[in-house]
């Protein structure tokens, strides 16, 4: 399938209000540390919602708007420039990290500084003795992973970039 950048922008905000598609079931790790730690928390979008009850089936969790993805509006090139979603989904991640292509959307900086405060958040509960897991959206994640490591936490575990794929961290 190729895009233009227009169709690329609809294509991600259907993505966006979608949910787990049929089949896709978490690994067996991902369950064990569901089953192990104390505070369930997953982002208010759909997949996030569906992805924490298909870990945690039957348990309650929590559901944080701080931890949703952030934008990847792509760059406004002609229309005959027609591109994969992945090509696109890379080109708008560049242009939004390295020129603060935004188009009106959150902006890097406010990014970071939202995943600051998710680490925060996250932080808080794991100083209380809680273990916690987060089920949130891949480019947000490592947004938090880096705010964590600046407030001194190791990662110990990554495992990628696929869907269900996991990053733990830890305090020493």
């Amino acid at each position: 399938m190729r895009l233009s950048s227009r169709e690329y922008r609809e294509f991600w905000a259907r993505y966006e209000t979608m949910g787990l598609l049929a089949g896709q079931t978490p690994p067996a790790q991902l369950v064990g540390f569901v089953e192990r730690c104390d505070v369930l928390i997953s982002s208010t979008r759909r997949r996030a919602i569906e992805s924490a009850a298909a870990v945690g089936p039957g348990r309650d969790f929590v559901r944080e708007e701080v931890l949703v993805e952030a934008p990847l509006p792509p760059p406004r090139w002609p229309s005959w420039i027609r591109l994969s979603p992945k090509v696109w989904g890379f080109l708008a991640r560049f242009h939004w990290w390295f020129f603060n292509h935004h188009q009106g959307e959150e902006s890097r900086k406010a990014s970071e500084n939202r995943a600051d405060q998710a680490a925060a958040k996250l932080e808080a509960m794991a100083d209380s003795g809680q273990h916690v897991v987060v089920l949130a959206h891949g480019f947000f994640n490592i947004l938090i992973g880096r705010a964590l490591i600046k407030r001194g936490w190791r990662r110990t575990l990554r495992e990628g970039y696929k869907y269900w794929s996991t990053r733990r961290f830890e305090r020493f």
